[in-house]
């Protein structure tokens, strides 16, 4: 697909383009910050899975740059396995978030102080196979509320995107135990067509009694093990499991965004009454896993050979 194919078929490709963003994908929280208020009050944030940066653009700009003088510098670190370029007032750690030295770094960083905000944007490729994709989008959630229960603080928020299967409503009932308030939410920058969401989690309430322990090569039952019993302790035997695997429950959907603005889904003309360049992104990968194929197929290194 041509450049100027892609700009008409998504508008917030385009406009992301335009703006400065890495990627589209920063309208999305944008429009979240717009419906629930994630950033007021916020002085240390975490974006995990944050290549290529997007969200840690609007971070940067929307909590950094904004920061009132007299005020402390708003702390912010984004995480991910692979680098990222330079964001002003962001500090990026290339490092594995099951990893408690990405816990401790983290900390370092914020002088021992927890986290106000924690949102992650990061999913694994997809296969098609919606109940699969859906399974390991949960565990990766999962893997990230690990080092969101170590590092947030009481009455935080944690944010993270999700793949609405048949099996959310476990999802669902699973964060509702660590947080008071969790709703279901679609950005209008996200497709209609995706089954992509958002889960918005606010108010963390720690369990009493249970001190998160990340440790290395730890299962999340492992992990969630403690809290079980501190909870089993708390209310006797009336529960068996701190993360529930039978429970259900169903969170409240909200549709975030103006109605008037762009539809993800739309295909919108090219103005052709003025000279018009299709813009490259504002930041390619920096070390994207194809790249050595790319560069072989331009070598001509990947051409088969000819069989008799």
């Amino acid at each position: 697909m041509g450049k100027s194919s892609k700009d008409k078929r998504d508008l917030y490709y385009r406009k992301a383009k335009e703006e400065g963003w890495r990627a589209r994908s920063a309208f999305k929280l944008l429009q979240l910050n717009e419906q629930f208020q994630l950033f007021k009050g916020v002085r240390r944030v975490v974006d995990l899975c944050a290549a290529p940066g997007s969200w840690s653009q609007v971070l940067s700009r929307e909590i950094y740059e904004k920061n009132v003088d007299g005020e402390s510098e708003p702390k912010i670190v984004a995480v991910d396995l692979q680098p990222m370029s330079p964001i002003k007032g962001v500090t990026t750690l290339q490092a594995d978030i099951t990893h408690p030295k990405t816990l401790s770094k983290i900390l370092d960083i914020f002088g021992g102080e927890p986290a106000d905000f924690i949102c992650s944007d990061g999913a694994p490729d997809v296969t098609g196979l919606h109940d699969l994709d859906e399974y390991i989008q949960a565990q990766l959630i999962l893997s990230a509320l690990q080092l969101t229960t170590c590092l947030l603080k009481p009455g935080g928020t944690f944010v993270a995107k999700i793949f609405r299967g048949r099996d959310i409503d476990l999802m669902y009932a699973q964060l509702g135990y660590l947080f008071e308030n969790v709703i279901c939410a679609k950005p209008r920058a996200s497709r209609g067509t995706s089954l992509e969401a958002f889960i918005v989690c606010r108010n963390y309430t720690p369990i009493p009694g249970w001190t998160p322990q990340l440790k290395l090569n730890q299962s999340t039952e492992e992990f969630f093990e403690d809290a079980s019993i501190a909870r089993k302790n708390k209310l006797g035997d009336k529960l068996e499991n701190y993360l529930p695997t039978e429970e259900r429950h169903i969170a409240p959907f909200v549709a975030c965004g103006d109605l008037s603005s762009y539809d993800s889904d739309a295909t919108y003309s090219l103005d052709h009454s003025v000279a018009r360049v299709s813009l490259d992104p504002v930041q390619s990968p920096t070390a994207p896993p194809y790249k050595k194929a790319i560069e072989m197929k331009r070598k001509g290194q990947l051409k088969q050979k000819a069989y008799k």
